[in-house]
């Protein structure tokens, strides 16, 4: 019989060149028939998997010996992505947005390598083929189109809404939260199709923001009947039999304490300390014996892995195993008998371990104890905790001895100590924020933490020389470059690196720097940075040690009940201690095969529960947040980017101030002292600073927070550097949307019935034109047809955003585009509706195309001549105008361009004192100046640069060579409509307004 081990080991042999199945079944000798239909089912199984590939001449081979690399394909919110392959050797391959194919974030991918280096250093490749899809569903906000809808999606990193064709919206209303089944994925420029299997509600309804959150990482938050079964057969005591059959050494009669919060229910570990009479310390780390319940091949173990880990978010706990088991059997409650895997290690004065052991046992703990009231006892004496606990006082004292040696060895020889300000979001009985403390990491914590990270050293030293099969928790060493890197920042701020002069920076160099920086400004901007500059540890059943904590060997080994790698090599150590020490030859291998993948998944779920966390806990200080807008704090200047300040306060609620918020200079960004310089005054922000800053707004949409310095003099302009957020009816977007555009994102223009009909309520803030810039910025005028809101229809996407040509009648314009209903083409008829929508593209359109002005309801398209707009760096803008009427001729203002012309055929409105003023003979009417020419001014507060000349087209193709853009500030684009907020990374918008915080771990 031939095997896929077989099949796959002949087809990387360096001998092999792809052979057709003809030519494969003639090698093997098949003549069998049933043998030759398996051996087919085996070909197309792995060619499905994406382990061997059928090129086009028929012929399989392995991908490796392609140019092809398998792997999981990582996507940001700005449409690139990133191949993590599943060879740990290879490096990580950058994929740009336009070769991504239909990939999504999360799938599984084969990569043909383009460039074996970029401009960046990584090697660049394009996606050849999605293997399997992670993404199945999902969440975001339904707008009804009438015959057929859409869905915004809320994970950003998915940049085309989801297009809902009639019949499958599933009773939606517009404007509500609904999961989304995708029924066909997107191919080329068409967007993915949908249907809704859930309707969430309101964003505003009790409950839907965290649930929205739940769905859209999908997390399970109910278990299968199957797999509650198996969790009720489990019992709920534990007998003599039960102990003695499996030969348990009895610790019972131990003093052995549980220490966790207040409000913790799994309790997986427990400890107990001793002194000898030598003056040596013996430490008993004992964990609950998972694995003796969940069983290998089980259904909890199917539903443990899927799961991978529990995820605690704000309000609640999704636990990895059922409440019967991980609140129950397996918790270790006090005063109860329970199964453990012990660990008991005796460290002599130099805190070197000179005997361990590891072995099944029977404990019951002599008390439930929280982290608060150790902390009382030990550093406050409590009167009322001392009696009532009085004969575990000194156990206690012990205890902290023992962790304050094991702290000091570690940071001896080198290890990395992160201590960044936690805090806890309290909600009251709605589930609204009420409060944020700060989680105090008190000497309480610290004992667990120093007790299970000596447990977890042991275990993998231990295993790692057995050279048992295992699971290992690795931190690589990051690349000497970015620690360098990080080290020329530190030495901008006054701090010195050792070891950057000529050789490699050791962990305990980095140690030291952060104990230099403890309780200073720059504390927090540096640990950050440092953290940035390293890889992110994961799981691997190859033990690469841990750069971190310096340590040589590490191993999960102490949580069982909410981490899967730990009940998987829970399993191991039980099957080892019961075979004396040793496992089969066979069990080897099986083992040896399983691993990886447990690793792999284990790491990709780990991270799935970390942005879940990061976004509930976001979510409810945005929602902390809404009701001091107004109001003054003082904070820390966190973080300086291009685009402007990330200020931290007391509370850890971080906010920006963006740049275009600045407005007492121009401020430049010194990216080598991470530093903002005015030109003018010479005022510089820097981290570490120390500012008081008004709350201006929040978004619950993106749930972020907008601060404003008390000093600064407010701006009538905002958005103009670097673009603003996404428009939700504040003074301070960059320009309000007129009629026919989509309208206020929080207000009825979004959703309501009379989407599209704004008024445009407010003046007009005047634009920052920036020549530089204008190719990919410029709007493009409003719509003077409301109730249309005409587009095309020859494109299979939905944009909202769009830039091009037109041919021979009006250009559609850069600008925001309304899809009420599909366009009116050229023959007059209305096209199928579009299949869905990019955030952002680049087109062309045919005939009489559309932008964000058309004609109203049952007129004509507008026709419009070759001189009927100019264009500024190519971009060619509409003319308004009634539907059949010629545009007006003479004077344009770039900034009454961008605005709502109101009525079609109406006046354009004069650009206000301040905005740009453009100076240009159209045709050559007035003779003031010679075409291509024009004049501008920026207006006061912007950074003033009054009267630089910009040059300008009519057409967009008459721009003279090698001119020049003026100057332009900030970090991002200007007058950018309905933009996202800029990345922390100082980095490009992302598309449609996702805002995305960098929060590398």
């Amino acid at each position: 019989m031939i095997t896929e081990d077989m099949l796959l080991g002949f087809m990387r042999e360096n001998a092999y060149k792809p052979m057709t199945y003809q030519e494969l079944e003639q090698h093997f000798g098949i003549e069998d028939a049933e043998v030759f239909r398996e051996f087919m089912k085996m070909l197309n199984a792995l060619e499905e998997s994406g382990q061997i590939v059928l090129t086009r001449t028929q012929r399989y081979g392995v991908p490796e010996r392609m140019d092809l690399l398998r792997g999981r394909l990582q996507t940001h919110a700005k449409g690139f992505g990133f191949l993590i392959p599943e060879d740990r050797e290879h490096a990580d391959v950058y994929i740009n947005a336009n070769d991504m194919l239909s990939a999504m974030n999360g799938d599984t991918v084969l990569v043909r390598i383009a460039s074996r280096r970029s401009s960046n250093g990584r090697m660049e490749g394009e996606v050849v083929r999605v293997v399997k899809r992670a993404v199945t569903q999902i969440v975001g906000t339904y707008q009804d189109e009438e015959s057929f809808g859409f869905v915004l999606p809320d994970d950003k990193r998915i940049t085309r809404d989801v297009f809902i064709p009639a019949g499958r919206a599933g009773g939606a209303l517009n404007g509500q939260k609904v999961v989304v089944s995708i029924i066909a994925y997107p191919e080329g420029r068409s967007a993915a199709q949908g249907e809704v299997i859930e309707v969430l509600g309101y964003n505003t309804d009790p409950g839907v923001d965290i649930l929205s959150i739940i769905r859209k990482h999908q997390l399970p938050e109910s278990f299968p009947e199957e797999v509650l079964a198996e969790a009720e057969a489990a019992p709920e005591t534990i007998s003599d039999e039960e102990i003695n059959s499996q030969g348990r050494r009895d610790l019972r009669h131990k003093q052995i304490v549980t220490i966790d919060g207040e409000d913790a229910k799994d309790l997986d570990d427990a400890v107990n300390v001793e002194r000898l009479e030598n003056g040596n310390y013996v430490l008993g780390v004992h964990i609950a014996d998972v694995g003796y319940y969940v069983k290998e091949g089980s259904q909890l173990d199917q539903e443990a892995y899927n799961r991978g880990s529990s995820v605690y978010l704000v309000d609640r706990v999704i636990p990895m195993l059922p409440p019967r088991l991980s609140n129950g059997i397996c918790s270790l409650n006090p005063r109860v008998d329970r199964l453990t895997l012990s660990c008991e290690m005796e460290f002599d004065a130099s805190m070197k371990v000179v005997r361990y052991e590891i072995f099944k046992s029977v404990i019951k703990t002599v008390e439930r104890m929280t982290y608060k009231n150790v902390r009382r006892i030990l550093e406050e004496e409590d009167p009322e905790l001392l009696e009532r606990y009085g004969y575990l006082v000194d156990t206690f004292h012990t205890m902290r001895d023992l962790a304050l040696k094991l702290n000091g060895r570690r940071m001896k020889r080198g290890a990395v100590d992160f201590d960044f300000d936690e805090a806890k979001v309290l909600l009251d009985d709605e589930g609204k924020a009420i409060d944020i403390v700060k989680r105090e990491r008190t000497i309480a914590e610290r004992i667990i933490e120093e007790f299970m990270l000596a447990a977890n050293e042991t275990v993998a030293e231990h295993f790692s020389r057995a050279k048992v099969p295992f699971l290992y928790r690795i931190h690589e060493d990051p690349a000497q470059e970015k620690l360098e890197a990080f080290a020329a920042f530190a030495a901008n701020l006054g701090y010195q690196v050792k070891g950057t002069r000529g050789g490699t920076i050791q962990p305990s160099e980095l140690q030291e720097l952060l104990e230099e920086v403890q309780d200073t400004p720059e504390q927090k901007a540096i640990s950050t940075l440092l953290l940035r500059s390293m890889k992110q540890a994961k799981y691997d059943s190859a033990n690469l040690g841990h750069f971190g904590l310096a340590a040589e060997f590490y191993t999960h080994f102490t949580s069982p009940i909410r981490r899967y790698p730990d009940l998987a090599i829970h399993r191991v150590i039980g099957e080892w201690l019961e075979n004396g020490g040793k496992l089969t030859a066979q069990r080897e291998e099986s083992l040896s095969a399983r691993m990886p993948d447990y690793a792999q998944q284990s790491s990709i779920r780990e991270r799935v529960a970390v942005d879940a966390e990061r976004d509930t806990d976001q979510l409810k200080k945005a929602e902390y947040m809404l009701d001091k807008v107004g109001e003054t704090f003082e904070g820390v200047i966190g973080s300086v980017t291009s685009f402007g300040l990330f200020v931290e306060l007391e509370n850890t609620v971080e906010g920006l101030i963006h740049i275009s918020n600045l407005t007492d200079d121009y401020y430049h960004f010194d990216e080598t002292r991470m530093t903002l310089v005015g030109e003018r005054t010479s005022r510089i922000f820097r981290i570490g600073d120390i500012v008081e800053i008004r709350v201006s707004k929040v978004s619950m949409e993106e749930h972020t927070i907008d601060f404003e310095l008390v000093d600064m003099k407010k701006s009538s302009f905002r958005g103009g550097r670097g673009g603003g957020r996404r428009n939700e009816g504040s003074s301070g977007d960059s320009f309000k949307r007129g009629q026919g555009g989509r309208g206020d994102k929080t207000g009825k223009e979004k959703f309501g019935k009379d989407k599209g009909k704004g008024k445009g309520k407010g003046k007009k803030k005047p634009e920052v034109f920036r020549p530089a810039e204008a190719a990919a910025s410029t709007p493009a005028p409003a719509a003077g047809a409301a109730e249309a809101g005409t587009r095309t229809g020859s494109q299979s996407g939905r944009s909202r955003k769009r830039k091009g040509k037109g041919k021979g009648g009006n250009a559609e314009g850069s600008g925001t585009v309304n899809a009420a209903v599909p366009a009116v083409s050229s023959g007059g008829e209305a096209p199928a509706p579009a299949s869905g929508r990019n955030r952002k593209r680049k087109g062309k359109g045919g005939g009489q195309s559309t932008g964000a002005a058309g004609a109203k309801g049952g007129m004509e398209p507008r026709q419009g001549g070759g001189d009927g707009g100019w264009a500024f760096d190519g971009v060619p803008t509409e003319g308004g105008g009634q539907a059949g009427k010629e545009p007006r001729q003479g004077k344009r203002s770039g900034a009454g361009e961008g605005a709502s012309r109101g009525e079609a055929g109406a006046e354009p409105r004069q650009a206000r004192k301040g905005g740009i003023q453009i100076e240009a003979s159209q045709g050559g009417g007035d003779g003031v100046r010679e075409p291509g020419k024009g004049k501008f001014g920026f207006g006061s507060g912007t950074g003033g640069y009054g009267g630089e000349t910009a040059t300008f087209s009519r057409n967009g193709n008459e721009r003279p060579n090698g001119s020049k853009g003026g100057r332009s500030g900030g970090g991002g684009r200007s007058g950018s409509a309905g933009g996202g907020r800029p990345k922390k990374d100082g980095g490009p918008k992302n598309p449609g307004g996702a805002s995305e915080r960098n929060n590398k771990e």
